[in-house]
């Protein structure tokens, strides 16, 4: 049966930074891969960074699942992200969380409020504040950080993300280089991992500079062992 905590935590697969070193306007782009579980296909994913207007920009995750596990459970997962980049940060401005289809139903909505500092979070009905810190992201775009720093020459060491009410330390290791059999041809990667602070679960990323150091395979691994590895399978952008 596939385990929505898993699979949830597996679609971080892809991109965001209190700081960036150059100031390049972010490209769109439109990427899918495929999510698997012992060797077995669980989940398709969809990810794109649209532009809205000269500063702003949503970048959107979807994920549903496939094979033999739509067959027992019906799961749809859907992020967004709406923030604003002014030529050398990014600000998360809305954050959404949609799980659908599986035992229980989850809404989340996370605005930040830059005048108030201010993060407002509301899970289902319920809903609380709590203080805006300089340099937080969001858990979706956390994410283009990775590819938008690497691109400008640097290795992430830590971010800081607002995640499950909470706001988190995640720590960035680099562990060399590796190339990665993809669809998209055999690819020459940076390979980083991403661990929470009191937090056993740990993903690895691989990143290809070819591709403005998108990632092209992430794998995660749960507390208790269990592995969800995404590969891409195409790519329009970049």
């Amino acid at each position: 049966m596939l385990n929505t905590r898993s699979l949830a935590a597996s679609l971080l697969v892809v991109f965001f930074g209190p700081s960036l070193a150059g100031e390049s306007t972010p490209a769109s782009f439109h990427a899918t891969y495929k999510l698997y579980s012992g060797g077995a296909e669980i989940a398709v994913i969809s990810r794109t960074l649209t532009r809205v207007n000269d500063d702003k920009y949503v970048y959107r995750s979807e994920s549903s699942a496939t094979g033999i596990v739509s067959l027992i459970r019906n799961d749809r997962i859907l992020e967004e992200s709406l923030w604003r980049f002014d030529g050398k940060k990014l600000y998360p401005l809305d954050y959404t969380y949609r799980h659908s289809g599986g035992k229980k139903d989850r809404d989340v909505h996370i605005r930040f409020d830059w005048d108030r500092r201010l993060i407002i979070n509301r899970v289902n009905d319920h809903a609380w504040e709590m203080p805006l810190v300089t340099g937080v992201l969001d858990k979706l775009l956390y994410q283009y950080a990775i590819m938008f720093d690497l691109k400008n020459g640097q290795v992430p060491d830590t971010y800081t993300v607002a995640d499950g009410g909470k706001i988190k330390t995640y720590v960035f290791e680099r562990l060399g280089g590796e190339t990665v059999f993809t669809p998209l041809g055999d690819l020459d990667t940076v390979k980083l991992l991403r661990r929470k602070v009191n937090d056993g679960r740990l993903s690895v990323f691989w990143c290809a500079p070819a591709y403005q150091y998108l990632p092209v395979k992430v794998e995660h691994t749960e507390e208790d062992g269990l592995k969800t590895t995404a590969i891409i399978e195409s790519l329009a952008g970049l």
